[in-house]
């Protein structure tokens, strides 16, 4: 039966596929014209009705995602004032990148005989942005109904957090929701997304502990679970989800300012359903994530996220083989001109001609960014061109801060092709032309910083399974007796880093440690637990991005030292 339907779809959008052609052609025609001449009231209203026409069309033959694109380009089209002046051009590049969008759409559904709508969501978006309406949600198409909520906790302990009072339930509260605002700012600044998910994860699973059994339990433990899929999928973080998780946050906010009476409290609908849509679309396979979906009544998707992204990487841009072979042609160019610097800079038979070569080769890849429309990147290309045939008119060699300015550019050119291949034609590629590299120092010197992450990594493993035995064992010290010298092993290899706030941080964890679980004859207090937990999960994020070569999340050594601030160490 659904073969049938499918098939009657297919054939009667066959029938009026050159229809809807002919009519986009109209459409565009008539907004360029009106754009020539910004008084033709005729022109503008043409358009306007050539989209009327296509949405009756999507709606015939049940292309939903066409039709609600052209339903908002109609809302759109009728707020261009006859007589537009520059103020509204923005309202004309969102329609015609509709227009544009419609068409590839077309051709997208020819080929693969599935209508996805989810694909123009970014468009439609990008519509209801530029009249300053409120964008839909990833969710917009997801047909499924979540009347009952399963337990999303089912699978995920969460041991009660003991509060005596409100007071320190406020303290527990505003901990955990720095630690969220700390990966949500993260996630914000687009840095280091596995440590800002793995921030947000954590901090979501305290605050399922801090509101006990209920509906908000279950809401923060549904957080954390998406949180833990992000990471784990590696699946981007755009601009929907960004202001997903900033509403969250005020789930957060609310249980600080408004105390344990919101922990009782039934979440917003519209949040569950969100998370829910992520954890439907990522393809994971967690046990806990198709307990999950099956409570919900939802079968595996037809398509996961990333099959999803690569449909829209073919659909808004050149076609990702395309960009691989043409990333792949330019790593082989910049291969050769590397090869060339190496010899210029070893002054191995120096010769200023090999200047000349070197400034062909970076004005051919400057050629072939500008074909892309990726202007800073040819720019820094053609720049670099011009400072090496200088320098071989003038017979002159460059010094070695000159040399390593033209590396550093080469390099700049070499990561934003390897952007391409893998991320298609983003905003960020053409910016990778203003990066300022690190200074990166001898290899030994990265290979230190490696050889150190790992044991330091390592240590603050041992460190927390020593404590984990501790608890187990009935408060038997014996398992404490070495995670001192493990810790200050630690902070001694920062200290040769010349990182002392990082330092200074783990000396604090090791006397907190010393001073509350080894010199005393009382049994930790809950809350001092929790904060040793979150200071030293706090160190180990920071430390692994040191081993990646990342610039570190200071925010990072600041979570861990409030973690023990607030409990009094």
């Amino acid at each position: 039966m659904v073969q049938a339907s499918l098939a009657s779809k297919t054939q009667s959008f066959g029938l009026v596929r050159e229809e809807i052609e002919q009519t986009i052609g109209q459409a565009e025609q008539s907004l360029e014209q009106f754009q020539e001449n910004r008084e033709s009231e005729e022109d503008l209203q043409n358009c306007v009705d050539y989209l009327n026409q296509l949405r009756g069309i999507f709606s015939l033959v049940e292309l939903k995602g066409g039709a609600l694109l052209c339903q908002e380009a109609v809302v759109l089209a009728n707020e261009v004032p006859v007589g537009a002046t520059d103020d509204k051009n923005n309202l004309l590049t969102a329609l015609s990148n509709a227009l544009f969008t419609l068409r590839r759409y077309i051709e997208y559904y020819q080929r693969q005989q599935v209508d996805r709508p989810e694909l123009l969501l970014p468009v439609v978006n990008e519509i209801r942005e530029a009249r300053r309406d409120t964008p839909y949600p990833d969710s917009w198409f997801f047909g499924a109904g979540l009347s009952v909520a399963p337990d999303f906790c089912g699978q995920r302990p969460v041991p009660p957090l003991a509060t005596s009072d409100e007071s320190e339930f406020e303290v527990h509260a505003r901990r955990f929701r720095l630690m969220y605002q700390v990966g949500l700012l993260g996630l914000l600044r687009n840095q280091d997304p596995r440590t800002s998910c793995r921030l947000i994860s954590r901090s979501a699973h305290g605050l399922a502990r801090l509101c006990g059994e209920g509906a908000m339990q279950s809401f923060w433990c549904l957080v954390s679970m998406t949180a833990d899929v992000l990471d784990e999928q590696q699946l981007p973080v755009e601009r929907n989800r960004k202001r997903l998780f900033m509403r969250i946050e005020k789930q957060a906010r609310d249980l600080v300012y408004s105390r344990s009476s919101v922990a009782q409290q039934s979440p917003s609908d519209a949040l569950v359903r969100e998370l829910v849509y992520i954890l439907y679309r990522s393809g994971s396979s967690d046990p806990e994530v198709r307990s999950v979906l099956d409570n919900s009544g939802l079968v595996q998707p037809d398509i996961t996220e990333a099959e999803l992204i690569e449909h829209q990487r073919h659909l808004y841009g050149p076609g990702a083989d395309v960009l691989r072979s043409f990333a792949a042609a330019i790593n082989e160019e910049l291969s050769e001109l590397k090869d060339r610097l190496d010899i210029v800079e070893r002054g191995i038979d120096p010769d200023t001609t090999e200047l000349a070569t070197i400034a062909d080769s970076l004005e051919r890849v400057g050629n072939s960014l500008l074909i892309l429309d990726l202007h800073q990147l040819s720019s820094l290309a053609r720049q670099e061109a011009g400072r090496l045939r200088d320098w071989e008119q003038k017979g002159a060699l460059p010094s070695e801060g000159e040399l390593y300015a033209v590396a550093d550019a080469v390099l700049n050119i070499e990561e934003a092709a390897q952007h391409l291949a893998s991320h298609g034609i983003t905003a960020d590629t053409d910016r990778l032309a203003h990066k300022v590299r690190r200074d990166e120092g001898s290899v030994y010197v990265q290979e230190a910083l490696i050889v150190l992450s790992d044991e330091a990594s390592s240590a603050l493993t041992l460190a927390k399974q020593a404590i984990t035995a501790f608890l187990e064992s009935d408060f038997d010290k014996l398992h404490l007796a070495n995670v001192p010298a493990t810790l200050r092993s630690i902070e001694g290899g920062m200290q040769l880093l010349g990182n002392e706030n990082a330092a200074r941080v783990v000396a604090r964890v090791t006397g907190a440690i010393e001073n509350q679980l080894l010199n005393t004859q009382q049994p930790p207090e809950s809350r001092i637990l929790e904060a040793l937990a979150d200071a030293i999960t706090s160190l180990e994020y920071y430390i692994e991005e040191l081993g990646m070569n990342a610039a570190p999340n200071p925010e990072l050594l600041r979570l861990a030292e409030t973690s023990l601030q607030d409990v009094g160490l």
